[in-house]
């Protein structure tokens, strides 16, 4: 299992550029297999983001988990990752994900078909990469017939967030893996990976990445950290798709999902997630107290050094 980190805050305030290059930094020279950043309102751009801490970096892969794909057009979205990837000199992993229905109807969008409309959107990314000059793409919810090339096209993995079976075997079928969210290791073994995987199998395709982003402190006081996580987590368990990924696993809400405690939990959590089949390992730290800085440095440091022994 390799074991990456968010670089870019995921449950706080929004990290400034300057923050983002620091962590890039720091998580290459502890040797992470990857480094992510999330898309979020109150941020700057996902892509953006990349772009920053690959100027800092040279060897991490980067990635973003995950941009809504109701926002963006897909043809507007390959070229933009296709020039991100240029300017990095080094595959982009691209994680897209349809959102949920209170993100998309906030701007003002229909969240209509959530799996069919990822199906479609994977469709015109693959007809864009193919890079002919042209699109020409007919479905149920897009149209597109249009110009479209890029001096380089992108060639880095698309991976898709997905949770349910319809989801999972569109994942399958057409990207290089998943990346899920709340998910606890048996979550993972018993829904994520056999569904994914079965589909890739169907589909001819290799082996998926499988992928999930977990929330993660290294702390001695266990307790408040929980507390945290109830208080920053507890929406999820209300959610239809999260209720029942937690309802497939052991964890009882979204905060028992969250990796908190000292080295020794920590290793347990990841040797969990190793033995469910979990390819890659998306450390998403928030802050146990209130030094922001130093609760990400420590639980990174810890992470890297957990990753080495494994």
């Amino acid at each position: 299992m390799r074991v990456g980190i968010f670089v870019a805050e995921t449950w706080d305030a929004a990290s400034p550029l300057a923050e983002v290059r620091e962590r890039a930094c720091l998580a290459e020279a502890l040797g992470f297999a990857h480094g992510w950043v999330p898309y979020l309102p109150w941020s700057h751009d996902a892509l953006a983001l990349v772009q920053a801490a690959g100027a800092a970096t040279s060897r991490l892969e980067l990635g973003s988990a995950v941009i809504p794909t109701y926002l963006f057009h897909p043809l507007a979205l390959a070229r933009q990752a296709a020039t991100v990837e240029a300017a990095l000199a080094r595959p982009l992993a691209l994680g897209i994900g349809c959102s949920n229905q209170l993100v998309i109807e906030m701007h003002g969008l229909a969240y209509e078909r959530p799996a069919r409309h990822v199906r479609e959107y994977l469709e015109v990314l693959h007809a864009a990469r193919r890079g002919a000059g042209q699109v020409a793409y007919s479905g149920e919810l897009f149209r597109v017939n249009g110009l479209y090339a890029t001096p380089e096209p992108a060639r880095g993995p698309i991976l898709v967030g997905a949770l349910g079976p319809r989801m999972l075997r569109v994942a399958g079928e057409l990207s290089d893996g998943t990346l899920a969210t709340s998910c606890d290791p048996l979550a993972i073994e018993r829904a994520v990976r056999p569904a994914i995987c079965a589909a890739a199998r169907e589909a001819g395709r290799a082996e998926p990445r499988v992928g999930a982003v977990v929330p993660v402190a290294l702390t001695h006081d266990v307790a408040a950290a929980r507390e945290q996580a109830r208080e920053r987590f507890g929406i999820y368990d209300s959610l239809p798709r999260y209720r029942r990924m937690l309802e497939l696993g052991r964890a009882k809400s979204a905060a028992e999902i969250c990796v908190l405690g000292g080295e020794r939990e920590l290793r347990a959590r990841l040797r969990e997630y190793a033995d469910a089949g979990l390819s890659d390992f998306l450390a998403a730290p928030f802050a146990a107290g209130a030094d922001r800085a130093g609760s990400w440095r420590r639980t990174a440091e810890c992470l890297a050094t957990l990753a080495r022994e494994s």
